[in-house]
């Protein structure tokens, strides 16, 4: 038996475990939240605490009650909500990022998602005004993002942007400021790079759907490029991330880890560009199962990227 069968024998066996729980549609409801992305949504949001306060206090647990609150409300009700919301609205049957053959969107798939969101932004409010700030801002975004008429997942190039700044910056934000701490130029130009890195991922999520895209009539950025346009910008983007990585490193001094920290930035660097560069080569010739495996793969170069910036950067 392959490794994909494997995979989707097993799938079947907790999914059937799931409905005999939650019967009717209730493990539908589960399953769009995509509890496969939290570990990357909670990794990605302790980045920003640890850029903050540094490896030491993040382990003898300074501000402990406030980041374990805030992982939850970040992670489960908004990033949770969030793509409940975006299925909803999509209503994909095809795989889609960290579900594999979804179920049918319940009936009340959108009514759930906000209300999860609704539920994070009065939680957040009990925590620094930082992060509920940013919370507000991010669950506009996936309004907007979602659902018609404005629905700029369907604009070309507004889907990038809402990803990049959200995904991207606004989640390690999120995470800096339950530490209560100021942000530095370091953090900043720090935080800021992850948007342009994020801009490098995100065409990677699109390009196994595009067919689905296409035929339910989104103008997505990527369907408009096509593979290897959005990868040539996903290159670039790249190139412009580990800049700023390189401008914060330059900018935290005594901070930096001189030679450490550059080779650890180097080595994230490299492993994109080996991820990148033979997607570019190949796009034309690759199926739909194989851009989906490069996807997963460049969440690797994505978890490398993070633990170096940290290692360059975190006081």
């Amino acid at each position: 038996m392959s490794g994909a069968a494997r995979e989707a024998v097993e799938r079947g066996r907790l999914r059937r475990l799931g409905y005999r729980l939650l019967p009717g549609e209730g493990f539908s409801y589960v399953l769009h939240l995509r509890p496969r992305e939290w570990p990357i949504m909670v990794a990605h949001t302790l980045c920003g605490v640890v850029l903050a306060q540094g490896f030491g206090a993040t382990v003898r647990g300074a501000h402990a009650g406030a980041i374990v609150a805030g992982l939850a409300i970040w992670v489960v009700l908004l990033n949770g909500g969030t793509l409940a919301l975006n299925s909803a609205f999509d209503r994909d049957v095809g795989d889609i990022g960290y579900l594999d053959a979804p179920p049918p969107p319940p009936a009340h798939l959108a009514a759930w998602g906000c209300g999860l969101m609704l539920a994070g932004q009065g939680l957040a409010l009990l925590l620094p005004r930082g992060f509920a700030i940013a919370y507000a801002a991010c669950f506009a975004m996936s309004v907007v993002y979602s659902v018609p008429p404005l629905r700029f997942k369907a604009v070309a190039g507004a889907d990038w942007v809402i990803n990049m700044v959200g995904f991207g910056t606004v989640t390690p934000f999120a995470g800096w400021s339950l530490t209560q701490l100021s942000l530095t130029s370091a953090g900043a130009w720090a935080l800021g790079g992850f948007a342009p890195l994020f801009a490098s991922l995100y065409p990677l999520t699109q390009l196994y759907q595009l067919e689905e895209d296409r035929l339910r009539g989104d103008r997505t950025l990527a369907l408009m490029l096509g593979a290897r346009g959005s990868l040539a910008v996903s290159l670039v983007a790249a190139v412009v991330a580990f800049a700023c990585f390189s401008r914060a490193a330059v900018l935290a001094g005594a901070r930096a880890r001189g030679a450490w920290g550059a080779i650890a930035l180097a080595v994230a660097a490299v492993a994109w560009a080996a991820e990148l560069v033979p997607w570019l080569v190949r796009a034309p010739n690759l199926s739909v199962a194989a851009q989906k495996r490069g996807m997963y793969a460049a969440l690797g170069a994505w978890a490398i990227t993070d633990v170096a910036v940290l290692l360059a950067l975190a006081p």
